[in-house]
């Protein structure tokens, strides 16, 4: 059996940038089993599986796998697939599209060279003093912004948001693997376990995102869901309006730019991110 299969760069204003990410089609013939063996395979923060497309309806469905496990909602995944099938796949090239994924149906839309998805309502879970990230991380205590709160918030996928007031202490930023894991073991309320640091600095937004993987501490380059957190956060406690570019992956040299477009209406989120994608490559994978 073999997949045609496409590889992309997310969140990329150039080739070689951004979260990198595999699209594998014709994937409704594979077991979770034979999808999660391929992830691993390629190692990529995150791979995703085409399991069906209805061209005249301009939708897709689609899983996406981690190198350890099966998400039900990510962003650079949806922009990517989303790309591929809007520009590669699809003949009459939509600008407009819907692609399911686990927690339901994601309105899609192209503008130029921006992919933009709709994220779902947030959800605000629990707030956490900054005294916890003292005992797994060499923050110390003038190192949070007090304006803000730390809070886990979730639109399918949740994270807990860390603001910190300088880019310094974004990037000098350490943590020790086991006293991390113990606490997101004990307060993070889903399998999905993953901190969200950022920092404004002159005027920009700049953010790190780690979780645990393999028992190790993995940095990722671009977190489209983690960005619709992030955005619901802003909105709630910052500003009603934003339009802005998240600057994460900085630190890892794989620089990423994901754009905000939210606005927060009474109780209605309208979350909005965007991504230019690069195409690299494309091929065939035996299975």
């Amino acid at each position: 059996m073999k997949l045609p299969f496409y590889i992309v760069d997310v969140f990329a204003e150039k080739k070689y940038t951004g979260n990198q990410l595999a699209v594998f089609l014709d994937a409704d013939g594979l077991s979770t089993e034979e999808m999660q063996k391929i992830a691993r395979e390629i190692n990529f923060a995150e791979s995703t599986f085409i399991t069906s497309i209805q061209p005249k309806n301009n939708s897709a469905s689609i899983r996406i796998f981690t190198p350890e496990n099966e998400m039900r909602f990510a962003g650079h995944p949806i922009i990517g697939t989303s790309w591929v099938l809007m520009n590669k796949i699809v003949e009459s090239q939509p600008r407009n599209f819907k692609l399911s994924v686990p927690i339901g149906e994601i309105p899609i839309q192209q503008t130029e060279d921006l992919v933009w998805l709709q994220a779902a309502q947030p959800q605000f879970w629990d707030v956490f003093s900054k005294e916890d990230f003292l005992s797994f991380s060499n923050l110390l205590t003038a190192d949070f912004d007090d304006k803000f709160p730390i809070q886990e918030v979730t639109t399918g996928s949740a994270f807990v948001i860390v603001p910190l007031k300088s880019k310094k202490a974004l990037e000098d930023l350490n943590l020790e693997l086991i006293k991390m894991k113990e606490w997101l073991l004990a307060h993070c309320r889903t399998n999905h376990r993953a901190l969200y640091f950022y920092c404004f600095d002159q005027g920009e937004l700049y953010s790190r995102m780690l979780c645990i993987e393999h028992n190790q501490i993995v940095e990722d380059a671009a977190t489209g869901s983690a960005s619709t957190c992030l955005q619901a956060f802003l909105l709630k406690y910052h500003s009603a309006k934003i339009k802005r570019i998240n600057h994460q992956g900085d630190f890892i040299n794989r620089p990423s730019r994901i754009y905000f477009d939210g606005e927060l209406t009474g109780n209605d989120f309208d979350i909005k991110i965007g991504g230019k994608t690069q195409f690299i490559a494309k091929g065939e994978w035996e299975v």
